[in-house]
């Protein structure tokens, strides 16, 4: 049974009617931008271009878009074949479409445990985890977290947490609220990878309403023993987030937020529209720098880069907006 949507506000859908036009020529523009200049194999990822998959969705079959926008009934671990823009016929097509990387294929991992095989097939490296934001298919979040982790020449398992979203524009609310729901998993998939004596440090690349969850499983595992010291770089990119809420949440991280990357743009539009949805209240990828340096963590203003129309995702479209993020896991690393 699917699960039922929440209906924006009037204002809520006038805001993102007026929006509308400029998401959709975005979209068109914006995916035929890829940051990464060499040849595909000159990453790991782009050597082994498999995905860890860790998801929340309901599972559509074996078939394209494997996972879809509705709620699942529980974690799922499963695998999934990338192919870089430009290489075999299904790349190729791809790359025609939308410069983009492409899914090739996903073999779900029958476990009584999800999470625990989720962290397993990492053992021995360290982690790249994607959580992505809002207005996310399963395929452009796998394509996404493909194309991050080979720009940054990622040497590690590269891993996307992937949550139902119903990938539309007029299902902000929906998102939000699945995100919320989605939690739990988040959780689960995150404490098993730290858990996992075999396995590397964790970084964690959240976007835009993602990091929304993962804000939320940070705090809730903050205490575990150890738990800090197998957290690597926390990168927030665009964050979705009522700076009300961010402040008090990171002010609680202690050693977390110190490792803790802010990409913010006070030109940011869709934030700016997101903003207009919660009643004015600035969300944390547009808010002042002031007070996000007052928290201690770093923070990468990214106003005046780009020629981006939203200006929500530069740290994907820009290549020397990717390189705060490559600087961010170095640092982590020393």
């Amino acid at each position: 049974m699917s699960a039922s949507r929440p209906a924006l506000s009037r204002r809520s859908f006038a805001a993102l009617a007026l929006l509308g036009p400029a998401l959709a020529s975005c979209v068109q523009s914006e995916a035929m931008v890829s940051p990464f200049t060499g040849p595909a194999d000159a990453s790991t990822f782009g050597k082994e271009p498999q995905l860890l998959v860790a998801t929340t969705r309901k599972p559509t079959g074996d078939r394209p878009p494997y996972f879809g926008s509705e709620r699942g009934s529980g974690l799922v671990f499963a695998e999934a074949r990338l192919s870089a823009p430009g290489r075999g016929v299904a790349a190729q097509v791809s790359s025609v479409v939308s410069g983009d990387w492409a899914v090739l294929g996903v073999q779900r991992r029958n476990s009584g445990d999800a999470a625990r095989a989720f962290a397993e097939a990492a053992n021995g490296r360290d982690v790249l985890l994607y959580v992505h934001g809002y207005n996310e298919t399963f395929e452009s979040s796998a394509r996404s977290a493909g194309q991050l982790s080979h720009s940054l020449a990622f040497d590690g398992r590269t891993a996307l947490f992937t949550w139902p979203s119903g990938g539309g524009l007029l299902a902000y609310a929906y998102d939000r609220e699945s995100a919320l729901w989605s939690r739990d998993g988040f959780v689960q998939a995150l404490k098993a990878l730290v858990d996992n004596p075999i396995a590397g440090r964790v970084h964690i690349v959240a976007h835009s309403m993602g990091t929304f969850l993962a804000l939320e499983g940070l705090r809730e595992l903050r205490d575990l023993p150890g738990f800090s010291d197998r957290i690597g770089s926390v990168v927030f990119a665009s964050p979705d987030v009522d700076i009300d809420a961010f402040e008090q949440t990171v002010s609680k991280l202690g050693p977390i937020a110190r490792r803790m990357t802010v990409i913010i743009d006070p030109g940011d539009r869709a934030l700016a529209v997101s903003s207009r949805i919660a009643g004015g209240v600035a969300r944390a990828g547009a808010a002042d720098r002031e007070r996000l340096d007052r928290l201690g963590v770093r923070v990468a203003d990214t106003a005046g880069r780009g020629w981006s129309m939203l200006r929500h995702d530069l740290f994907l479209s820009d290549s020397e907006v990717t390189q705060v993020v490559r600087r961010a896991i170095d640092r982590a690393g020393s």
